[in-house]
């Protein structure tokens, strides 16, 4: 048995056979062609275009019904490529001069592309590599004959290992057949993830030599959840994962009846519980979980593998669907945060030695009004079909949330002045997760009528941690006690200027630190929709007295694994029941 530790990207436990998928498993002929030959080699690259056109299209349909519009967006970029009239000249003068056969020449000219492409400093342009070598490997197999479907193939449940998926091989797995996959490259964000978190389908990527380290038909455990892989397990961990599977089970089961009830405290405290969204198709799991609103509309995944900006009528119909279906209840949409460790985009960001602190967020915005400015008008727009809140993220300081609101007054002058309605009472609010906002929140409580704490940055900048290298992963500790006094300090501030507070960082969705949250005043907590319900179960269980105790308790403590400690035991003495075991 080996256990080997990847990156979690999308949660689940699954355990199965492996599948190893390998699609670049065809060799490409070089073989001498006549003149006369030309014709016909042509002919055959035009076929096989139009053949991958057909099959991409086929994809996105199926997509489009399985999972929404936007996620079926990401293959236009592999349209534009079949469309590209001057790769098609390049392989048609290669025939002509070199007199090999059309699949050489092909390959030679797109591998070309690949090469140019990956040295370029061009962030966005070296992102395009995916979508050219998708395409690549599929008008390639379509040359030689080679099946590209693999994955809609199999006819028992798999566990698919590969180096690499690309959307189109993800967006061919069907939940029954592919219980499972494991990558060696991709990260969280990546489209691989994004889909496998819509599909519901256990994931993790980024772990180096999985190939090498599995044959087909062995057996494995994948934990999605905490990005493990256990090959060839043994009786007692097999067990151990058939336990937590069957507890997880029970206890979604249990928390079912929680769906319609409201998050009140054993004495009365009542706490907003919402959800974090990226697209309008996770809608279904908002509402069959119970959330009591959208506290965090991560709107980037709009601009999602474009090859231009979405535009205006776009955005408006995506925030128009998420506020009619909440049926008056809080939206809150967050203005783009692309850059960072965020998502593909069309804005061509530069590349950075830093991009976590480099040129993102509210920064872009406001050096690129125009863009944000279309946005702005989109969300005003939509806000008359139900309660929405306009979010700014990565602010450092009072200046930019100034600009960000006279943007904004801007944009509802022009819309009174073009007689397009917008809903009058319209709240505001800043996302604190800089440490610089945190320490000057009085201030900015004086332009925002919201906080939303962001602690997902929050704790790597305050703690000077990456919170993606992994080398460095022990140091990215939510419990630290500086990340607590940032937190009761920005909670404090916020109610004395009468500004309700809410956090939609991962810390929201855990219980232990629920329970330090709720007793810190948190008036909203944002997670997940699949964690809504143990959050529900967990401030149902407890009284508003005891959580702000154990508070007073945390915050005299000296270290991050003392807090945790003692929250966990906290946990397990006020409301055992909502403890799940690993």
């Amino acid at each position: 048995m080996m256990t080997h530790r990847g990156i979690a990207a999308a949660p689940g436990v699954a355990m199965g056979k492996v599948f190893k998928f390998d699609t670049e498993d065809f060799s490409i002929p070089r073989k001498p062609i006549q003149e006369s030959d030309i014709g016909a080699e042509v002919l055959r690259l035009e076929e096989s275009l139009i053949q991958t056109r057909k099959q991409i299209q086929e994809i996105q349909r199926k997509l489009a019904d399985d999972l929404g519009k936007e996620h079926a967006a990401i293959f236009n970029a592999h349209l534009l490529v079949l469309e590209d009239q001057s790769i098609r000249e390049e392989i048609i003068n290669g025939l002509k001069q070199q007199l090999l056969n059309v699949e050489f020449i092909f390959d030679e000219v797109f591998q070309r592309h690949l090469k140019a492409f990956s040295r370029t400093n061009d962030e966005y342009l070296r992102e395009r590599t995916a979508d050219i070598e998708d395409v690549r490997k599929r008008i390639l197999s379509n040359l030689l004959g080679k099946a590209t479907d693999a994955l809609t193939q199999l006819d028992e449940p798999v566990v698919v290992v590969a180096r690499d998926l690309s959307p189109s091989e993800t967006a061919q797995m069907s939940k029954e057949h592919v219980i499972a996959f494991v990558t060696e490259v991709g990260g969280r964000t990546s489209h691989t993830a994004i889909m496998a978190k819509s599909l519901e389908i256990p994931a993790v990527v980024g772990l180096v030599g999985a190939r090498t380290r599995v044959e087909s038909g062995q057996y494995i455990i994948v934990d999605g959840t905490h990005g493990e892989v256990v090959i060839e397990p043994d009786p007692p961990t097999i067990q151990h994962y058939e336990l937590a599977q069957r507890k997880n089970k029970e206890l979604t089961g249990r928390l079912q009846h929680l769906k319609d009830l409201p998050a009140e405290t054993l004495d009365n405290h009542h706490v907003e519980l919402m959800a974090n969204i990226e697209l309008p198709e996770e809608m279904p799991a908002v509402l069959a979980h119970g959330a009591q609103g959208i506290g965090l509309f991560r709107t980037e995944f709009l601009y999602l593998n474009r090859s231009d900006f979405p535009t205006e009528e776009e955005q408006f119909e995506a925030y128009k669907t998420v506020a009619e279906q909440m049926h008056g209840k809080p939206v809150v949409v967050r203005t783009m945060d692309l850059g960072g460790d965020k998502f593909i985009s069309p804005v061509g960001l530069p590349s950075e030695m830093n991009p976590f602190m480099g040129w993102r967020a509210i920064r872009f915005s406001l050096a690129r009004p125009h863009i944000f400015r279309i946005q702005l008008r989109a969300i005003l727009r939509a806000s008359v079909f139900g309660n929405l809140k306009i979010m700014y993220p990565l602010v450092s300081g009072v200046e930019e949330v100034r600009r960000a609101n006279e943007i904004l007054a801007e944009v509802k002058e022009e819309l009174k002045r073009e007689g397009v309605p917008f809903a009058e009472k319209f709240e505001v609010g800043a996302m604190i997760e800089v440490p610089s906002a945190a320490i000057t929140c009085d201030l900015i409580a004086q332009e925002v009528d919201f906080f939303s704490i962001g602690t997902n940055d929050l704790i790597q900048y305050a703690l000077a941690v990456d919170r993606v290298n992994e080398k460095i992963a022990y140091l990215y500790e939510p419990t630290h006690p500086a990340i607590l006094r940032l937190i009761h300090q920005v909670v404090t501030v916020a109610h004395e200027n009468n500004l309700w507070v809410g956090m939609c960082g991962e810390m929201a969705g855990e219980p232990e630190m629920t329970l330090l949250l709720l007793g810190m005043g948190l008036d909203e907590l944002s997670t997940s929709p699949v964690q809504l319900p143990l959050v529900k179960r967990l401030v149902r269980s407890i009284k508003m007295e005891e959580a702000k105790k154990v508070v007073d308790e945390a915050m005299k403590l000296h270290t991050a694994k003392e807090v945790e400690a003692f929250l966990t035991a906290s946990l397990r003495e006020m409301a055992p029941d909502v403890m799940v075991e690993e």
